[in-house]
């Protein structure tokens, strides 16, 4: 049987692709390598038939800290972790979602002469990205524009992978999961895999108004559930939602998203007009920012920059949303969906292929 080992992790938008691509590993033997308790860790236990393996990990900063100091411990020991990992799974080839917990992977990956193939989501590779690249065989992107910003002729656009699951919803088992009863349009609100405090806070100072018009679904994150009895009571909060997410998301009419690649091309693929507020560059490299004035400028979402956030303008851009519904749903409508597993698991079998692998 074909081994493969997955890798990626940090935040959901570096493991959800994996998942997207598991629907193509029937026949592989699947192993995935993350760090101990990251939330790759929690979403692969989900997965019976992929086997998890654990590493030392350390974050990749771009700012001064001493936590840098600890973590360069951390992942020289995740490049040791890695290396022996791989030569006691002797895996046929890996694929990597990026992340800081690839990097020792694909590092060790080198080392054993193992072929790697990685995903670049957002439109400038990430500081994880530009250190795999060097690993790796081929740098599949999401953006077409992308593929040419990788060194060595080593890019190619593939499009984002998308988990067919999330096209298999049912409207009405989402709105009794959610206990509306389908008189009002439903926004859904996604702070990103850990929730975002400066969008609840918005969300909270307009929330009254909002749900005059909306039922109201929050993903708020593990760390961010409030309650509060003056809440309306058609606003539902949740930690997180992960088996009824495919029928919440067909009951869904609108979307407030962060900018993060992954989920912005799950809605735009599930056509769900979206209101895309992207984190600053004061907390980010500012690939949100660049994911969400593309879509802007293509007509398929509006767009809210975080230091304009408050009550009052969330409010303004969601009746804007709702004034623009038409327009937004005519051109996500008109732009082509590209199926980016399909490619992934192509590129996959072919360099397979390449290496006199029978697939």
């Amino acid at each position: 049987m074909i081994k493969i080992v997955l890798t990626g992790g940090g935040t959901a938008g570096h493991v959800m692709p994996n998942v997207a691509l598991l629907e193509y590993l029937g026949n592989f033997e699947v192993h995935y390598i993350g760090s101990f308790n990251g939330i790759e860790q929690k979403i692969m236990s989900s997965y019976p038939n992929v086997t998890y393996h654990g590493i030392h990990t350390g974050k990749l900063r771009r700012y001064l800290s001493i936590e840098n100091v600890k973590d360069f411990f951390r992942f020289r020991k995740g490049i040791s972790d890695s290396k022996k990992l791989l030569k006691k799974l002797k895996p046929d080839i890996i694929f990597s979602k990026g992340g800081y917990v690839a990097v020792p992977v694909a590092i060790a990956a080198k080392k054993l002469k193992i072929p790697l193939i990685t995903h670049e989501s957002d439109q400038t590779p990430g500081l994880a990205n530009k250190l795999i690249t060097n690993s790796a065989v081929k740098v599949l992107t999401t953006f077409p524009e992308t593929a040419g910003m990788i060194k060595g002729g080593k890019g190619m656009f593939s499009g984002a992978p998308i988990r067919s699951v999330l096209f298999s919803g049912d409207r009405k088992k989402g709105l009794d999961y959610l206990g509306f009863n389908g008189d009002k349009p439903v926004l859904l609100i996604m702070g990103g895999s850990k929730g975002s405090r400066v969008i609840n806070e918005a969300l909270y100072g307009a929330l009254d108004k909002i749900c005059e018009k909306f039922d109201v679904a929050h993903i708020c994150g593990d760390s961010n559930t409030v309650s509060n009895p003056d809440f309306p009571a058609n606003y539902r909060q949740f930690a997180f939602i992960s088996k009824e997410l495919p029928d919440v998301l067909a009951a869904t009419d609108y979307v407030i998203t962060r900018g993060g690649s992954n989920s912005i091309h799950e809605f735009r693929a599930l056509k769900i007009p979206m209101l895309i507020i992207p984190l600053s560059r004061a907390a980010s490299r500012g690939d949100q920012i660049l994911n969400a004035e593309s879509f802007e400028s293509r007509g398929i979402a509006l767009n809210l920059a975080e230091e304009d956030l408050s009550p009052e303008s969330l409010y303004e851009k969601v009746l804007e949303m709702v004034e623009k519904r038409d327009d937004l749903k005519k051109n996500l409508n008109s732009e082509a969906f590209l199926n980016g597993t399909d490619t992934v698991y192509k590129v996959i079998v072919d360099e397979l292929k390449s290496k006199g692998v029978s697939v």
